[in-house]
């Protein structure tokens, strides 16, 4: 997916699942983006169990681990420099 589709003005009404790949694609972006915004974080975290939290971390390293090599992790994820 292209970065500028990544960074655009989100519309809720435009998330849709279901219809086809692209469409999936563009509103997981558009949802884990809505999902990260850091009002939302600061209301959710504090209510999440210890086992939430756990559950997590351990769903989203799992994906990364299964979809991006180690350099791509360390420059896409932990933003550092080649």
């Amino acid at each position: 997916m292209k970065r500028s589709q990544m960074q655009k003005k989100i519309d809720p009404a435009e998330i849709c699942f279901g219809l086809n790949r692209e469409a999936d694609e563009r509103s997981l972006a558009a949802f884990l983006q809505l999902f990260a915004a850091p009002v939302m974080l600061e209301a959710l975290i504090p209510r999440l169990s210890d086992d939430d939290i756990s559950a997590t971390v351990d769903f989203l390293t799992r994906l990364m681990k299964k979809h991006l090599q180690e350099n791509e992790y360390h420059t896409l994820f932990l933003n550092e420099e080649k």
